[in-house]
């Protein structure tokens, strides 16, 4: 395949990735509209007898998962620098502080109030902060994925659109999460 060739194609699936993404926005989109509705109908927000999640742990967690983001998007670089070493390093680190917010975000469940139980709050929480975990936690495999392909040599200077793919799939993990930490621990 010349590079013309290996060009238009690359195009083509950038295009297709994009509109996976943006499926996926309106799928969330949905889900926030939903909430955004719910919690307008209700006279009181969370419901009485219901504690608002914990802004620390969310914060902290927060950090965890856009320092994932810049070590993602300084790992792309590396590579396109031919700088392989630094690439494979600032990868692991975004498969390990992904990883991280998994943990936390599996502590987070683990240790809310029973009191969420059938409430709305709850199940608009639980739906939507565990669609997007399912989101990281897909993301974590395809950074290991891209990792193992680039340790086997699958992509070149030239030929890398698995990088750029798991590149802005990180990038989009990382913008849900800020609409969610604003609706849930801010808002």
């Amino acid at each position: 395949m010349s590079d013309f060739e290996y060009e238009e194609v690359r195009r083509q699936r950038l295009l297709g990735f994009l509109f996976f993404l943006i499926s996926d926005c309106v799928i969330f989109g949905d889900f926030i509209f939903s909430y955004l509705y719910l919690r307008n109908a209700a006279p009181v927000w969370p419901p009485l007898g219901i504690e608002r999640p914990y802004l620390y742990l969310a914060a902290v967690n927060s950090v965890v998962l856009f320092g994932s983001g810049a070590t993602m998007h300084f790992a792309m670089e590396a590579f396109r620098h031919s700088n392989r070493r630094l690439f494979v390093g600032l990868l692991l680190a975004t498969i390990v502080l992904g990883s991280m917010f998994l943990g936390g975000q599996a502590y987070e469940y683990t240790h809310l109030h029973d009191t969420w139980a059938g409430s709305t709050f709850g199940a608009s929480f639980f739906t939507l902060t565990g669609m997007h975990g399912f989101h990281v936690f897909i993301g974590v495999i395809f950074l290991i994925t891209v990792l193992i392909q680039t340790l086997r040599g699958t992509y070149t200077p030239h030929r890398y659109f698995g990088l750029t793919a798991a590149t802005l799939y990180w990038h989009f993990v990382d913008v849900i999460w800020v609409a969610l930490f604003f609706l849930f621990y801010i808002y």
